[in-house]
């Protein structure tokens, strides 16, 4: 997890407007708090969309009982 000592200290030019409506949508009480924030959703997303690469790699059997193997693990 991330901590403040992992931080880097960073001068970027980012759009006033970008980052002043990201912050009230995302109400956030800080540039930085936005900025961590957009960047950590933008990496979820990213790695989200990977997993649109498996669709149609993982091998589907139809007549898996997946409630049943449930069942099973509560016991």
């Amino acid at each position: 997890m991330w901590t403040e000592r992992d931080a880097m200290p960073t001068n970027l030019a980012i759009d006033d407007k970008l980052i002043e409506e990201a912050q009230k949508l995302g109400n956030h009480k800080t540039k930085k708090d936005t900025v961590n924030a957009a960047l950590d959703e933008y990496i979820r997303r990213r790695k989200q969309a990977e997993i649109i690469d498996l669709f149609g790699t993982v091998d589907f059997d139809p007549s898996h009982n997946y409630k049943a193997e449930r069942l099973k693990k509560r016991s």
